[in-house]
């Protein structure tokens, strides 16, 4: 796709950011605890606070940030979170360059498990996942602020 560009986030693409998150989760705002949705849909400060803390990609389609995904390195594991599209660019594979950018920075740094959570009504974003390679682990609890959610991983093969 000649038209995408995967960069790093930097501090002045906080507000956009956080813009994609709150587009993208919106229609499921009422399916979150009040807690969870906050959590999910980081303020601009919380996302420099990830930019500093860990790479964060964002996805710009035809010059429009689109797309962006979080990770946080855990020892031989990677943490993936803060993923999101734009509802009206869903559909071009965005999520699933987002997806293979997060698993290149895992394999270059012999992580061995990539790992997320979800909720169980992002349906799309879960076949996403599965096609991808991750399995479910675990049944979903309200562990997430009092919103059911649950654990994927997907084990990193170096053959």
């Amino acid at each position: 796709m000649s038209d995408l560009l995967l960069r790093l986030a930097t501090e002045e693409d906080s507000r956009e950011i956080s813009a994609v998150l709150a587009a993208a989760f919106r229609e499921f705002e009422a399916l979150y605890s009040a807690a969870a949705f906050a959590a999910t849909v980081i303020s601009p400060d919380e996302v420099c606070h990830r930019i500093r803390e860990a790479p964060l990609w964002l996805a710009e389609y035809d010059g429009k940030i689109v797309g962006t995904v979080s990770i946080l390195p855990q020892n031989n594991e990677l943490y993936i979170r803060g993923m999101a599209v734009l509802p009206a660019a869903r559909g071009l594979k965005i999520g699933l360059a987002l997806l293979q950018q997060a698993e290149n920075f895992a394999l270059q740094n012999a992580c061995k498990r990539l790992f997320l959570r979800t909720t169980p009504y992002l349906d799309k974003a879960i076949r996403l996942y599965e096609n991808f390679g991750f399995v479910r682990v675990g049944a979903a609890q309200e562990d997430f602020f009092g919103t059911p959610s649950f654990l994927m991983e997907k084990m990193l093969d170096y053959r």
